[in-house]
């Protein structure tokens, strides 16, 4: 076991001692961040099929859970579009008790999860695979505000998408025109407000503006109130649920969905803030904390909570580094549900709507999704198959069926990439620097430069430890060439890996240089626009070749200063 692996971020980092400045900066990230999941909690669990209360209730006691004892110093936890698809399906088939027990069970499974060590295998997963189940989930989330962004008087919708919009069709002329008009706007505001001021979500100003109009002048369109009524102003005490053998038998399966989505997208979030923060987030921790929050969650009547990306990123932008603002976020929660509830209940359906889709949009991240359709057909295929199963059928189902055809095409191009040679093959072939051993090489390499070399594919097993091997670098060179000469493939997900990385790096002032890669890689670099990224004249056939670009970069370098 790694020293410390099952201790949180928090209690390390108390013991280190935590400066009054960052202080300062974590409680106004904190303050920020709970203004920003006020919307979103309420949001997410309306489009679940429950009452706006849950999603705060989850908010406050899983927030607090994940920023207390969570693996990640900057994770901020609570309900995500991501569960809209399952908790819907939930409720619909099982009522609000059966998510209630679902979120409760789904808790104990996260945590074994992370006990037996499993967060180190859920970072393995292919990057087509989680592009095409995110997008998924975008569009049906999408789908499911139709009703709310158009006004429709419609009592229940199926959880089926290709049903829902059966539905759509038949209530198309019964459209609530003020209703559209404050979707439509609340969509813009969210969108374009931030080319006013960052310091303010165009989300918080969008309810603002459309919950004043429509109780000013009384505008006929539905709200929290006429369709839920009062917002309750406190938390219920904790109850266990009544699970009996025959409870666990019909729930299990939503259980372990729920497991799943959370726990790969809670290590998403850690890994994305990694990123962005230079950190290193402690995985199995971080599920074992996923897990108690979600245990917590259930027992105070509230539905499943996970990693929250968007808001951790609105968290690190804000200058939190600490799971201080964590906490303070749902404490800020807590404050206005105890204080403004008689306020909260005005806010129109259709705005919460336009807010659902405006996340919907950043969920999707087309951007990624239509970038795929460059790399490797098979990794189109992973990515296709997984985005038509999550939309029209399951998303478990999406994920188990992604993660076989990975499996089968990582063992077809593996064995694509296996060649036999003759004795005399071997001895005649010299390599990209001539007959030089490793060793001699490493002589003409200046002082400034590091030389990693690659070998082996770099799929989406191997992209991870590729990426910690080079984040561990206990030195920051001016110069880093990554030998790629015994690289045989690379997958989408060893692309984006290398595109996060040369990022990193280059955000630190470090250059990278990319030697030996065989045509078929080359080719993959040029179609994810890694040329672009590095510059071509870091993209080299030969090390001598890229050796010598070094020494040039190091000598133009030198000239500039004196």
């Amino acid at each position: 076991m790694k020293k410390g692996e099952f201790t949180p971020k928090f209690f390390t980092l108390l013991k280190a001692g935590i400066t009054k400045k960052q202080l300062y900066k974590d409680v106004l990230a904190g303050i920020i961040v709970g203004i920003v999941a006020l919307p979103l909690s309420i949001a997410f669990a309306i489009a679940s099929g429950v009452s706006p209360e849950k999603g705060l209730i989850t908010a406050i006691i899983a927030g607090i859970v994940i920023s207390v004892f969570g693996g990640s110093r900057v994770q901020i936890g609570g309900p995500t579009g991501a569960f809209i698809v399952i908790l819907y399906a939930i409720v619909q088939e099982h009522g609000v008790n059966g998510l209630t027990i679902a979120t409760f069970m789904a808790g104990f499974i996260i945590m074994g999860m992370g006990f037996a060590k499993l967060g180190n295998f859920l970072k393995f997963i292919p990057y087509p695979l989680i592009v095409g189940f995110t997008s998924g989930i975008a569009l049906i989330i999408f789908s499911s505000q139709i009703k709310d962004l158009f006004g429709m008087p419609i009592e229940s919708l199926p959880a089926d998408f290709v049903d829902k919009w059966v539905v759509y069709g038949s209530h198309f002329t019964q459209i609530n025109w003020v209703a559209f008009a404050i979707a439509i706007a609340t969509i813009v505001i969210s969108l374009f407000f931030i080319r006013v001021t960052t310091k303010i979500p165009g989300s918080i100003v969008a309810i603002v503006l459309s919950t004043i109009v429509v109780y000013y002048f009384d505008l006929p369109v539905e709200t929290i109130e006429s369709k839920f009524g009062e917002i309750p102003n406190s938390i219920s005490m904790p109850a266990f649920p009544h699970i009996d053998f025959a409870t666990i038998k019909a729930l299990i399966q939503p259980a372990i969905a729920i497991a799943l989505l959370g726990s790969i997208e809670s290590l998403l979030s850690a890994v994305v803030a990694d990123g962005m923060i230079g950190g290193r987030h402690r995985s199995n921790m971080e599920l074992v904390a996923q897990g108690a929050a979600n245990v917590f969650s259930g027992l105070f009547g509230g539905i499943p909570a996970t990693g929250a990306i968007a808001r951790t990123a609105t968290n690190i932008k804000n200058g939190g580094r600490t799971p201080i603002s964590g906490i303070v976020h749902a404490i800020v929660l807590l404050l206005i549900m105890l204080l403004m509830a008689p306020v909260a209940k005005l806010i129109p359906l259709s705005c919460l709507a336009g807010i659902l889709i405006v996340v919907a949009w950043h969920m999707g991240e087309w951007h990624h999704f239509f970038a795929l359709f460059k790399s490797n057909k098979m990794d189109i295929i992973v990515l296709l198959t997984t985005f038509f199963l999550t939309v029209f059928f399951d998303l478990i189902l999406a994920i188990e069926i992604g993660m076989i055809l990975s499996s089968l095409i990582f063992m077809k191009r593996m064995s694509e990439a296996t060649s036999i040679k003759s004795t005399s093959n071997i001895l005649d072939s010299n390599d990209d620097f001539g007959d030089k051993l490793f060793e001699e090489e490493l002589a003409e390499i200046p002082k400034d430069v590091l030389l990693y070399e690659i070998n082996g594919p770099l799929f989406f097993g191997a992209s991870q430890k590729f990426q910690e091997v080079i984040s561990d670098l206990n030195q920051r060179p001016k110069i880093l060439i990554l030998r790629m000469r015994n690289v045989p493939f690379i997958d989408a997900t060893g692309i984006n890996r290398l595109k996060e990385i040369c990022k990193q790096l280059q955000s630190r002032g470090t250059t990278v240089i990319i030697s030996g890669a065989n045509h078929e890689v080359k080719l993959e670099l040029l179609k994810a626009n890694i040329y672009t990224m590095l510059n071509k004249n870091n993209i080299h056939d030969k090390i001598s070749s890229a050796i010598q670009r070094a020494k040039n970069i190091l000598e133009a370098e030198s000239k500039n200063k004196s």
